[in-house]
């Protein structure tokens, strides 16, 4: 990637390569150090503060692919044929390995279970058409050939596959339909966090409000592109967090809603699209997990709603044409 510095700012040559390429620091210093970056064709250092009219040029060298290790861990499949498989994924496991998770990712799951997953996810993410945060649970969409992974892929980038997600956030929208459409990009000022930034990607997410506690709104969130944390971070830029999400402001009062610790309110509970090979529509839903049907049970002061097969049902989360936003 290569940038122009448009105006002296008194910036450090490490802190703007961070900012513009989406790494720490520490990692924008490496970089620079082992001669990846160059200002206006020479080198520097880390300290050098570009000025007007120089030209940054960031080289990002690939990763050295590292083999997956397959693992004996349960996994609840929720579909399964020749060209894809849908995972209903447990909050607390990460969706594929890196740094710091080599093992016990749904990718070891996935790899340990044997067969054949797409390789155009590249070594370390076989198969995955998209993710999922690490404390969301629900439908995730895994590829076993490579054609079935080029054509859920382009589905997904035309919006033809379509998911759902509750959530349940603190406070109450000011109507029962609500669109934000703001870009998101890594936090500025906090590298392990995303935010609306002027300038990142574009980013759009449709909720309906399902009901209305007294503590907050239960939320059907329809999402329009896939972002990192987009439904979390949009809900949090309009002054409504996911109860629970300790990274965007909603983990107080976790107790009320009777959350388990490093749990938030967030479940991918409806996919819908048409398969690749088959032309058949897929309709697949993962009902509300225990922890969450406790919350809701919690919040709306109804213990029944924690013994149900489906809540999500009782509040019409699956009323009204899927493909609408």
């Amino acid at each position: 990637m290569a940038f122009e510095i448009e105006a002296d700012s008194d910036v450090r040559l490490d802190s703007l390569v961070a900012a513009r390429a989406e790494l720490s620091r520490t990692q924008a210093a490496t970089l620079i150090a082992n001669g990846h970056v160059s200002v206006s064709g020479r080198r520097e250092k880390a300290s050098y503060k570009p000025v007007a009219g120089e030209r940054v040029v960031v080289h990002v060298p690939p990763p050295a692919p590292r083999e997956i290790r397959g693992e004996s861990i349960p996994l609840d499949i929720v579909h399964e044929d020749d060209d894809l498989v849908v995972v209903n994924k447990p909050a607390g496991m990460v969706v594929h390995p890196a740094p710091g998770n080599w093992s016990g990712t749904l990718v070891n799951a996935l790899v340990g279970r044997g067969g054949d997953l797409s390789s155009a996810g590249g070594d370390e993410r076989p198969g995955l058409i998209h993710r999922l945060d690490k404390d969301t649970s629900g439908l995730l969409l895994v590829a076993k050939n490579d054609r079935a992974h080029r054509l859920l892929s382009a589905a997904l980038a035309a919006r033809r596959v379509v998911r759902r997600y509750a959530a349940m956030i603190w406070g109450h929208l000011d109507a029962d339909e609500r669109t934000v459409d703001r870009p998101v990009a890594r936090d500025p000022n906090d590298r392990q966090r995303m935010a609306v930034v002027e300038g990142g990607k574009v980013a759009r997410t449709t909720f309906r409000r399902l009901a209305r506690f007294d503590s907050g709104d239960l939320l059907r969130a329809h999402l329009h592109t896939g972002r990192t944390h987009q439904i979390r971070v949009h809900l949090a830029s309009i002054g409504h967090p996911v109860m629970g999400d300790d990274t965007y402001g909603g983990g107080g009062g976790r107790k009320l809603v009777a959350l388990p610790p490093r749990r938030h309110f967030l479940h991918a509970a409806w996919l819908r699209f048409t398969h690749p090979i088959t032309g058949t529509l897929l309709d697949l839903r993962a009902p509300l997990p225990a922890d969450l049907r406790s919350a809701i049970a919690a919040v709306a002061h109804d213990p029944s709603l924690r013994d149900a097969v489906d809540p999500l049902a009782a509040f019409a989360f699956y009323d009204n044409d899927p493909g609408a936003s």
